[in-house]
């Protein structure tokens, strides 16, 4: 059984700026924290677990291939998610923004419509 705790708020605040510049974005409150999709495909969700040694909260994203395989291997701050093709990665006092703010673009651009896809900017790499 998993306890869920809130969301600390101006960790919504950050992903959601991050999350809303993106193109056709929506935005919904699900049974534990926040999410955001495109077109009805999650692409962030933002969750917090009450654990034994406090609440830890983290973002869901989506990662394929070598991207995903990649994000495993690093370790902290990311994790395999639950589910095929999902990624944790842990929010904390030590979160790098900007990494935050490639890895849900990259999960946006997976599953977003190329055309929308195209209008992001993305670091060459």
């Amino acid at each position: 059984m998993v306890d869920w705790a809130d969301v600390p708020p101006h960790v919504v605040v950050q992903l959601r700026e991050i999350c809303m510049a993106l193109p056709e974005v929506q935005e919904d409150t699900p049974w534990t924290g926040a999410r955001w999709s495109i077109r009805k495909r999650n692409f962030a969700h933002v969750h917090c677990i009450d654990g034994p040694n406090g609440p830890v909260t983290y973002v869901d994203v989506r990662a394929e291939g070598e991207d995903r395989d990649m994000l495993e291997r690093v370790g902290h701050p990311f994790f395999a998610g639950w589910g095929p093709g999902v990624i944790g990665m842990v929010l904390d006092d030590g979160t790098d923004w900007e990494e935050v703010r490639e890895v849900v673009t990259d999960s946006y651009c997976l599953l977003a419509p190329k055309k929308l896809s195209a209008l992001v900017a993305r670091p060459e790499g």
